[in-house]
């Protein structure tokens, strides 16, 4: 199909909006390792998870034969308030980097939380309200998800309790507003509300905290008080389930045109918006049906996929949550207060870290500064301010279509574009003062987490 007959943006019609989410793992060969008991060093039963989380989520969370699961309808209805979100050709961005690239990124930020997070948000408290519970905990970093959990709590008539890290809570107050407008109680964490707050605080005092410690403290509350659920916005197989919707919309579009991506590009904190965006790419790949250069970008304050650990871990600081095999920098390991908040858990993943491992993706790290130069540069050029998390995925998405310009190569790069920076304005202007710096971890730093990895058997 020649150029001008592809537009600026592509929507799906309503009717297109997906039906079922796709579960990836029932695709892999070598399915996630399961979450371990740690107490016992056993596979979690549903029966231990159901402790922690809702009961039809749990069910999600294990099942790894399943390719399609249905999409409730009222999760359907409430889709359609903000979906399908946009398919955009960056004719700009193209322009103005001389490529003969072209560059593609699904648009996620069209709801009033500004990100993705409300396409699992949403389910996760619809399959509570089903559950008769009376509300859920969660933490937040950026406060995206905290953000869509209020709002999708408050249309379900649900209570929400966020812990929220301390860093992004100081750094980011207009995000913590929009949650209690919506009815979201709102903690800084780690904080002297519960037990493992106090001792995290004991050990580290005037910490900026961490998702892994906010982590522990929403499961603490939820564990403690009968009617709670705990929810969590990444990381988990439920998660990306659900953020499957963005993949899957945005080869709908790609399709409807012909267009085939060579690269698909996303940003990697826990990995709800990578495995969203590559999931039917990656079917594809693992099926043997076409192929794809799937690039993950994380931050290298936070290095997890590129210097991390492949082994079994605690998802929370507090270790109380199930252990997981994933890539890790260790469940102690504090990342620096960098503006990335969404992309700052110590671990990834672990149907990604699999697949990372298995050879079928690669993970590049980027620098703070060179992260906040590409999120400048597409603000002036493609009109959207994008959060910090989603210019990781710019910045890789720039560098690639450059190398694009310099071999004369017209490869079809797809990047995903999880939300605006509107809320990140603190972080802009340290970048526009020049008083941003960059912090990347020592292998000492790195170790001290390293070492504390729990000793299970492979």
């Amino acid at each position: 199909m020649s150029e001008n007959k592809i537009p600026y943006k592509i929507y799906l019609s309503e009717e297109e909006i997906p039906k079922k989410w796709y579960n990836l793992r029932a695709d892999m060969m070598n399915k996630p390792a399961p979450l371990l008991n740690p107490g016992t060093g056993q596979p979690m039963t549903a029966e231990e998870l159901s402790g922690v989380f809702c009961e039809e989520l749990v069910q999600q969370e294990l099942d790894d034969t399943t390719p399609y699961i249905d999409i409730p309808q009222e999760i359907q209805d409430f889709y359609k308030m903000y979906r399908p979100a946009p398919l955009v050709r960056a004719y700009c961005l193209e322009k103005a980097l001389g490529t003969p690239a072209k560059i593609y990124y699904k648009f996620e930020g069209n709801n009033t939380s500004g990100s993705h997070k409300l396409n699992s948000a949403i389910a996760q408290a619809y399959y509570a309200k089903k559950q008769g519970l009376k509300g859920v905990t969660t933490e937040t970093g950026a406060g995206q998800w905290g953000t869509a959990l209020s709002m999708a709590c408050a249309y379900l008539g649900l209570d929400c309790k966020v812990y929220m890290v301390k860093v992004s809570y100081e750094q980011k107050p207009f995000r913590r507003e929009v949650m209690r407008t919506y009815g979201a109680d709102v903690t800084p964490s780690p904080s002297t509300t519960t037990e493992v707050g106090k001792k995290i605080l004991e050990a580290h005092p005037g910490t900026t905290g961490s998702l892994g410690c906010a982590i522990s403290e929403a499961v603490e509350v939820a564990v403690t008080h009968p009617g709670y659920r705990y929810v969590l916005g990444s990381v988990l197989n439920q998660v990306l389930l659900h953020q499957s919707v963005i993949g899957l919309e945005a080869k709908a579009a790609l399709d409807k045109y012909g267009i085939k991506p060579d690269m698909v590009i996303g940003c990697a904190g826990g990995g709800s918006n990578l495995g969203g965006l590559i999931a039917p790419f990656m079917g594809e790949k693992l099926r043997g049906e076409a192929d794809y250069q799937i690039i993950a970008v994380e931050p290298a304050s936070c290095p997890s996929f590129t210097r991390g650990k492949f082994a079994y871990d605690f998802c929370d600081t507090g270790m109380i949550c199930p252990l997981a095999k994933m890539y890790t920098l260790g469940s102690s390991f504090i990342p620096s207060a960098n503006h990335a908040g969404g992309l700052r858990f110590h671990g990834m993943s672990t149907t990604l870290s699999q697949l990372y491992h298995d050879g079928y993706m690669e993970a590049r790290a980027v620098e703070q500064t060179a992260v906040f130069e590409a999120a400048e540069q597409f603000a002036r050029i493609e009109g959207i301010l994008p959060a910090p998390e989603s210019s990781h995925a710019i910045r890789v998405a720039i560098d690639e279509a450059l190398k694009c310009k310099e071999t004369g190569e017209e490869k079809t790069i797809l990047f995903g574009l999880t939300g605006t920076g509107y809320f990140d304005l603190v972080a802009y202007e340290q970048f526009n003062n020049g008083t941003m710096t960059d912090y990347i971890p020592s292998d000492e730093d790195l170790e001290a987490g390293f070492a504390a990895l729990p000793k299970i058997e492979a």
